[in-house]
């Protein structure tokens, strides 16, 4: 593998970890396995810390092709709880609002989801990176101040209803880039007049890579001790 010259690389991120987490944890390791001092290594494509899933990441001089890259059409599995809300639209933050269930069926459910299908306007969370007057949104929505935030254009390809029990909502949603799952999940409480935040969720593809590809942080180190003890690998 030629990591200098650029190698595109597929991970499964683990729940916790912020993307650059795991873009500099094998930024160390590549430095210190193949004892090199200064290498690229970024990213196509955020998960938040509460995700897990697919992420691609560049080296070297594949790193101009991250763009192209994150363009990509992703495919999630999310899992949403219906009946409350939360100021973050996942787990970060503790539930505000509750809200009845009683009146919601699979029926209802499907009906609901075909309106988030096509091209859609969406409003990012407060709880997300984006700047706002040069600042974090999710800075300014941890101080408690209101953060208002434009509306954006996205497509979602696919919405498929996998599983409804309990409240919770599994879902396979196939969408563009940009999209907020968090996002979706409040907008489809409302949508049921229930309220609803994400408890989980799981990148399974980007573009035509899927998460059966990709490594974990473990399985690459021990790729990059084979490397090490082959003489004949170019870094």
């Amino acid at each position: 593998m030629h990591f200098l010259e650029g190698e595109i690389l597929y991970f499964d991120k683990p729940l916790g970890w912020t993307s650059f987490d795991l873009v500099n944890k094998i930024r160390i390791k590549l430095k210190y396995e193949l004892g090199i001092k200064k290498i690229k290594v970024g990213h196509a494509g955020t998960l938040d810390p509460l995700a897990t899933g697919l992420m691609i990441v560049c080296t070297g001089k594949a790193t101009k092709k991250i763009e192209s890259l994150q363009a990509g059409v992703k495919e999630y599995i999310a899992h949403v709880k219906l009946g409350a809300t939360t100021p973050s639209f996942d787990l970060e933050t503790a539930v505000d609002k509750t809200y009845p269930t009683n009146h919601i069926t699979r029926e209802k459910i499907e009906v609901a989801l075909l309106q988030f299908v096509g091209r859609i306007e969406q409003v990012p969370p407060q709880y997300s990176a984006l700047k706002v007057d040069g600042k974090r949104a999710y800075e300014l929505a941890r101080k408690g101040k209101d953060v208002e935030l434009k509306p954006k254009l996205l497509v979602i390809d696919e919405i498929e209803l996998l599983d409804f029990e309990n409240c919770i909502l599994q879902l396979r949603i196939v969408c563009s880039k940009g999209t907020y799952i968090r996002a979706l999940a409040r907008d489809i409480g409302e949508a049921l007049q229930s309220g609803g935040h994400l408890v989980q969720l799981q990148r399974t593809k980007i573009g035509d890579v899927t998460l059966e590809e990709a490594k974990t942080l473990e399985e690459f180190e021990k790729i990059l001790e084979n490397l090490k003890q082959n003489p004949e690998t170019n870094v």
